[in-house]
């Protein structure tokens, strides 16, 4: 059987559809916080069993009769090492063959912040004695589309990651590559440099939105500082707000860039352009 946590979450509902294609649902076991919001999955004849990142117990009795385990990253910042050692512990006594684990691309010399927990997380998974595979991902479109919307009102985008190149890819594309490694033999200890083909400023993200949309949008590119100060003003947590002013500070460094083509070769086929992500939003 194949195991994915957060399977409610936005890349576990892809990866268990993208799962389906070739697995039979009876095979699925989707890990959910709450079992009562898995309906749609249970509906598909996919096993729903609790499995929160913070109850060990509940982990324990979870990953009976599990073979291979997807650990998608918790999005609890600031958690996500507690949370996933409760995971990786909860499988290796549970006898669980392979884990694959969502972490950062390049994550062992990102200059992003993100990074810390992932490195802490791909030590523990060393360390277990498990057999692992990393999808260390890269960048989803989805992260800066859902700026868009405002960009097009203003006509303005604003950021910090000056004239960094970001090989984005979709979150779909993602996780068809998760599902594959799931499905494929002989995936253990492989670090796969998960990243889009194409590589973009967020100056061409404002270009390709202004030919789309026949709206000029400009790009402002601010101090990581002033950006966050910015987000904060229009109402985002401190917190978050200086997480995503240091990712654009990190790509600004080419901490969100890759040109492996890695991701693309998994999934056998080219990632979803970033025009092509931007048309089917407007």
């Amino acid at each position: 059987m194949i195991a994915v946590t957060g399977a409610t979450g936005q890349l576990g509902q892809l990866v268990i559809n993208a799962l389906l294609k070739t697995v039979a649902a009876s095979e699925i076991v989707a890990l959910v916080r709450d079992p009562a919001k898995a309906q749609a999955l249970s509906d598909k004849g996919v096993q729903v069993r609790r499995g929160d990142y913070n109850d060990k117990a509940a982990l324990d009795r979870a990953l009976q009769g599990v073979e291979k385990l997807l650990l998608i990253s918790s999005s609890e910042v600031g958690q996500r090492t507690n949370q996933h050692r409760n995971v990786i512990e909860a499988a290796n006594a549970a006898g669980v063959q392979l884990i694959a684990y969502t972490s950062l691309l390049h994550a062992d010399t990102s200059p992003l912040g993100l990074a810390a927990e992932h490195v802490e997380t791909e030590k523990l998974l060393a360390d277990s004695g498990l057999a692992y595979t990393l999808l260390r991902n890269g960048w989803y479109s989805e992260n800066y589309l859902a700026s868009v919307p405002a960009a097009l009102q203003h006509g303005l985008f604003i950021g910090s990651a000056g004239e960094g190149k970001i090989a984005s890819a979709t979150r779909a594309d993602y996780a068809e590559a998760a599902a594959r490694v799931l499905t494929l033999d002989d995936q253990a200890g492989r670090v796969y440099e998960l990243a889009g083909d194409d590589a973009w400023t967020l100056r061409d993200l404002c270009a390709s939105l202004s030919a789309l949309s026949g709206k000029t949008v400009a790009y402002q590119n601010l101090s990581e500082a002033d950006f966050a100060a910015a987000l904060m003003g229009a109402g985002l947590p401190e917190g978050f707000a200086k997480l995503l002013a240091d990712s654009d500070a990190g790509a600004a460094k080419g901490g969100l860039f890759d040109d492996g083509h890695q991701l693309s070769a998994l999934i056998g086929r080219p990632t979803t352009p970033l025009a092509a992500s931007l048309k089917a939003m407007l």
